[in-house]
């Protein structure tokens, strides 16, 4: 009671004190119809990611396209909290956007700004998703009156602040559904080639795209190291396959489209490609993005790599061709 009453004096106070009592009044009430907070913090980080790469700093971690990934993401993460005040109905889509976007900075872009862009994205993030609307008055006297509320509840909060088990929880949550480096995923079992064949093509389109970690397999030469990628399923384009064996005839497997269904399991020991058709990424067992985020609705365009193995329930290709010494 003591700290409300103090509380309670200086806001007074300010309020006497302080200019233009009307139009602070009118900021007061637009602020509190949206996620103010959370809108200001991704601006903040937004503005943050763009200005590091023009600091006068003599060494700056270029991951990806670097500058042109920092402005990229920098810019929509200022687009976002533009949208928090301007559609706070549409929050809940916002944030979990901005949330993607602050985590792949770290692997794009310097670190997500030595981590103070991505950490301010984060936190906005983690803030809007939870925020909450403001009750209206009219609105709360009318559940009082019909008894909807019970009345040793609490009194409806100020400001829409959200529950702070969602604010809290969703960045957790992420981290924890795709997992680390150096999480263990299970190998098949089945011997991979001596030389991983050479895997392209021009669009890669998973669903439910997870990292699942790194891990061994057995090989010609010896245990093999690997990227483990899960998904539901996935349709590839243009899709190319040339071994290298040296045993024997290079062998070559081409079809226009290739589409995997069911418990899909890629062992990878190199994937690059360009994420969205924009930022292109190279990774590999031991220089994957810390923390490994995919997001389960991502494409990637002029995708190679080297495939190990690769497991489904079905398989179904259209256009197949089979190539042996150059000859189809």
């Amino acid at each position: 009671m003591f700290l409300s009453a103090r509380r309670a004096r200086w806001g007074a106070r300010l309020e006497r004190t302080l200019p233009w009592p009307e139009r602070r009044a009118a900021l007061r009430s637009w602020r509190r119809t949206r996620p103010f907070w959370a809108g200001l913090l991704l601006l903040l980080g937004g503005a943050e990611l763009l200005l590091v790469p023009l600091s006068p700093l003599t060494v700056l971690v270029s991951l990806g396209l670097g500058g042109l990934a920092a402005l990229g993401i920098g810019l929509a993460l200022m687009a976002a909290g533009i949208f928090l005040w301007c559609t706070p109905a549409a929050h809940h889509y916002v944030s979990i956007n901005a949330l993607i976007l602050s985590v792949l900075s770290f692997a794009a872009t310097n670190l997500g700004g030595f981590l103070v862009g991505m950490g301010l994205g984060i936190a906005g993030s983690a803030m809007g998703f939870g925020w909450t609307p403001v009750r209206d008055a009219a609105e709360a006297g009318a559940d009082t009156a019909a008894g909807d509320r019970d009345r040793t509840d609490p009194a409806p909060a100020r400001r829409g602040t959200g529950s702070k088990a969602l604010a809290v929880g969703l960045p957790l949550a992420l981290f924890a559904a795709v997992g680390g480096p150096a999480q263990k995923a299970d190998a098949t079992g089945i011997p991979a080639p001596p030389a991983p064949p050479t895997v392209r093509t021009t669009l890669f389109a998973p669903q439910g795209f997870t990292l699942a970690g790194v891990t061994e397999i057995p090989a010609a030469n010896g245990p093999l190291k690997v990227m483990v990628l899960k998904m539901k399923a996935a349709s590839l384009t243009d899709y190319r396959l040339l071994t290298h064996d040296g045993t024997g005839p290079q062998l070559g497997l081409n079809a226009d489209s290739l589409h995997l269904n069911g418990e899909v399991v890629l062992y990878l020991t190199k994937f690059s490609g360009c994420l969205e058709g924009v930022l292109c990424l190279t990774f590999t067992p031991d220089t994957l993005p810390v923390p490994p985020v995919v997001p389960p609705f991502v494409f990637m365009t002029d995708v190679e790599a080297e495939q190990a193995q690769v497991t489904s329930d079905l398989i179904v290709a259209d256009g197949l061709r089979l190539q042996a010494g150059g000859r189809t």
